[in-house]
């Protein structure tokens, strides 16, 4: 009997399918290049080995080749005929996930998982803040997720995929001490790991260590090829360090060549989120806007996303029509927000409309409506989905509208009740406050 590298059976007894397949299925959890070509080898050494399908329909999807996807799930379905019951359970996952059925797919993780704790590939779908775990839009999701990888981390080991999501759940809920160690070990056992590298930064990020970021970043980056799904988004984090240094210059070549370049190979979505966020992070600082790049993004925006849907992306579509100014447009997004949350189908609830709106009004110069209406939701900011780094936009924007309207006694109280580690974001004028 084969079996994969976490020890589970494969349903192929062709050893050239079965290297092939655990190959594709290391690169998809490295995050590195080539793993479609890697099934393609599997499959073409056994055609009826159904999860190998699978893993060209999962890369397939990262890649947004949505009908090679649904290709690939029909071939898998195909030759699925008497396959095991985790290979059933496992394929049902995907189905669900390609079927655009989050909360279903989830549930099917969660079940699949105490059955089937090392099935990797399944993991991988809820295991970082990026998974459907990361992007629920539920109160309390990153302990949720933690505590989720808590669970089966006995199941691991010291296995580095593992240990590199388990760091990264730990550092975006404080528990920085337990991350480090596990994010160490899980680099300096398989260097050429993305999520690993991803990881590493945000730790750095949630600990102030700015410079020992960049040193990461700019002696890891080389390791990786440009058409890696995760370049873009790992540039973006270079970027947000040097601006937190002050390199502007060095942070917009970034922009330019890697996370907003014309040739971006990353998600669709992180091309959006990364440059908008910089974009705006940038002004808070008190750099000058670019009118051009806003509306580039906003093009962007318009022609990639004609619907809401994810709470991540939707915030970051909101913010380009703030930013551009075209409350019209803006409106018209929110209300379809605010139509699926009535019909209870957009789980972060009006969260996102109410961030969107106090975006709109820093824009108009309305800073006192900015701060009431980011006030309240801040606690919850979690729910707007993504990572700490990402949601700490809100935050930033609160304390430049509260420099900008002169209520220093309430900058100061931000200040003072922020989470340990991270630095202050840099915010104009708020040298102030101190």
């Amino acid at each position: 009997m084969l079996t994969d590298r976490y020890g589970l059976a494969v349903s192929t007894t062709d050893a050239t399918a079965r290297d092939a397949y655990v190959e594709g299925v290391d690169l998809l959890l490295t995050v590195f290049p080539g793993a479609a070509a890697a099934f393609d080898r599997a499959i073409a050494a056994d055609p009826g080995f159904a999860l190998a399908h699978i893993g060209k329909g999962r890369a397939l999807q990262l890649a947004t080749d949505l009908a090679g996807m649904r290709e690939c799930l029909a071939a898998a379905l195909a030759v699925s005929e008497g396959a095991s019951e985790r290979d059933r359970s496992h394929i049902e996952v995907f189905r669900l996930l390609f079927g655009g059925q989050a909360v279903a797919a989830l549930a099917a993780i969660r079940a699949h998982v105490r059955t089937w704790p090392r099935d990797a590939l399944v993991l991988s779908l809820a295991a970082n803040q990026g998974g459907l775990i990361g992007l629920s839009g539920l109160p309390g999701r990153e302990q949720n997720l933690a505590d989720f990888l808590d669970g089966l981390a006995p199941h691991y080991g010291d296995d580095w995929w593992f240990e590199g999501h388990h760091a990264m759940a730990l550092s975006e809920i404080g528990r920085h001490d337990a991350a480090r160690p596990k994010i160490e070990h899980s680099l300096a056992q398989e260097r050429r790991n993305a999520y690993g590298a991803h990881a590493f930064a945000h730790l750095c990020y949630e600990t102030g260590e700015r410079d020992a970021g960049i040193a990461f970043m700019r002696s890891w980056l080389p390791l990786y090829e440009p058409d890696g799904s995760l370049y873009g988004h790992l540039n973006w984090h270079l970027g947000v360090f040097e601006l937190h240094a002050g390199n502007l210059d060095a942070g917009f070549q970034l922009y330019n060549d890697a996370f907003s370049a014309d040739d971006h190979r990353g998600a669709v979505h992180q091309k959006l989120t990364d440059s908008v966020a910089f974009l705006w992070r940038s002004e808070l600082a008190g750099h000058p806007r670019d009118q051009a790049r806003w509306a580039k993004m906003q093009a962007y925006a318009l022609a990639k996303f004609p619907r809401p849907g994810v709470s991540l992306v939707d915030w970051h579509v909101a913010l380009t029509h703030a930013a551009t100014g075209d409350e019209a447009t803006l409106e018209t997004w929110l209300n379809g927000i605010e139509a699926l949350a009535k019909d209870g189908r957009y789980p972060s609830g009006t969260i996102v409309p109410t961030a969107a709106r106090a975006f709109a009004a820093y824009q108009r110069g309305d800073y006192a409506t900015t701060i009431n209406l980011i006030l309240p939701i801040l606690p919850e900011r979690e729910r707007m989905g993504g990572s700490r780094a990402q949601v700490d936009l809100l935050e930033a924007t609160l304390l430049r509208a509260c420099v900008n309207a002169g209520r220093v006694a309430e900058a100061k109280d931000l200040l003072a009740a922020r989470r340990p580690g991270p630095p202050v974001p840099p915010v104009a004028g708020l040298e102030r406050v101190h």
